[in-house]
């Protein structure tokens, strides 16, 4: 993925969160349900904002950013801010 694949990619992942919270304020979902589908979206922004970092980090190091690659759930979830 390139770097405007990825921004693309997290736009559309907090367009699905603010969804998912109107759906539960609707009544729509429940709150488990709700609290699932968040969780798993956040893990998936987690390793987008890596994946932009990564490749941000190789061109201003003049590597190439092509090579960057995203890394699993487990890596990036324990990274703190």
């Amino acid at each position: 993925m390139d770097q405007e694949q990825i921004l693309a990619r997290i736009t559309a992942m907090v367009d699905d969160e603010k969804r998912l919270r109107a759906s539960l304020a609707a009544g729509q979902i429940d709150g488990a349900t709700e609290h699932e589908r968040l969780a798993a979206v956040e893990r998936e922004l987690d390793q987008c904002w890596d994946l932009l970092r990564q490749r941000r980090a190789k061109t201003e190091f003049g590597e190439n950013p092509d090579e960057a690659r995203a890394r699993p759930e487990s890596q990036v979830e324990g990274y703190e801010s």
